[in-house]
């Protein structure tokens, strides 16, 4: 029961998972696999050996690079006395149309709701967004960006290289984050 639009290119050794919707004239490389109840829209792009997990939903004109990973579990545990206990991840991912996730890169769902990432965003390689995470559209994020679960960023943020985002916090719209900045308290609009 996976539906397989028009015109769409699969490599070798892929792995779909069962009720997986794939749109037209999508390219899917070899290696990749993709979980089940995945909803992948039109034009899109998945490069080798990246995995999308259960429940994303990628809209259209996406490319994930190789060796990305979308959905994957959020870092979720509860401590007790006798050592941690997972927390089960049971959201999932949303991609807007024209995003693009770098090689390596990971988007974790989280325990309830959805992570984020809105149009057009541009994620580099080794970024880090957690679990129920929300990007706003048109952001820029370079390598080794850390987003830590439940922040929110605007529109047009752009986090340079090693920016550090804490949980919880939120980053307005057009914000600009140098590299290696930490951030630890919510942030307006229009910063630098």
């Amino acid at each position: 029961n996976v539906k397989i639009g028009k015109n769409i290119y699969i490599g070798a050794n892929v792995c779909i998972d069962s009720n997986t919707r794939i749109g037209d004239n999508s390219i899917i490389h070899s290696g990749v696999v993709i979980y089940e109840n995945v909803v992948i829209g039109k034009n899109n792009e998945l490069h080798a050996n990246c995995v999308i997990h259960q429940y994303s939903n990628l809209g259209d004109n996406c490319i994930i690079n190789s060796n990305a990973v979308i959905g994957s579990e959020g870092f979720g545990f509860i401590p007790t006395k006798r050592g941690w206990r997972k927390m089960p991840q049971t959201g999932k991912v949303i991609l807007g149309d024209n995003v693009e996730i770098g090689s390596c890169s990971t988007v974790d769902r989280p325990a309830v709701g959805d992570t984020v990432i809105g149009s057009g965003t541009k994620i580099d390689n080794l970024v880090q967004v957690g679990h129920g995470v929300q990007i706003g559209n048109h952001c820029a994020m370079a390598s080794q960006v850390g987003i830590a679960g439940g922040a929110k960023i605007g529109d047009g943020v752009i986090l340079a290289g090693q920016v550090g985002v804490g949980n919880r916090v939120k980053v307005g719209s057009n914000v600009i984050a140098s590299s290696k900045c930490g951030i630890h308290t919510d942030i307006e609009p229009e910063q630098v």
